[in-house]
């Protein structure tokens, strides 16, 4: 089946953006998720693509890198979520469903505000300075 120039074009658009998300170089912005057994059995798989989505709709995919990771050690707190961004402490958030993940995007990434409800682990004040 011979595809149409629209849906070539469609296509490599489709594909850029999957290549951007996997670009780590230039970003500054690192979302990483724990995808250890535990946090796979708890949901991180659906909030890895909670991320991925909400990036996508607030046009951060070129400033955002998502990775994943094993376990971070917090199995009681899964799925859990680590967010490093410039100006702010690295925080690990636990419980991260896929609606927290939207709010992290939205809160965190774009607004710089912490989720205090679901943080985990921050830097002391004294230590952030």
């Amino acid at each position: 089946m011979a595809m149409t120039l629209d849906e070539l074009r469609k296509l490599r658009e489709e594909k850029k953006t999957d290549i951007q998300r996997r670009e780590a170089e230039g970003k500054d912005i690192q979302v990483i998720v724990g995808m250890g057994t535990c946090g796979i059995a708890a949901g991180a798989k659906v909030t890895l693509d909670a991320f991925i989505t909400a990036l996508d709709e607030n046009k951060l995919v070129d400033k955002v890198v998502v990775r994943q990771t094993g376990c971070m050690g917090l199995c009681h707190s899964e799925p859990t979520v680590e967010v490093i961004a410039p100006g702010m402490p690295g925080v690990i958030y636990g419980k991260v469903d896929p609606s927290v993940a939207k709010d992290i995007v939205i809160k965190h990434i774009l607004s710089h505000e912490l989720l205090d409800n679901h943080i985990l682990n921050k830097p002391a004040v004294d230590i952030m300075k």
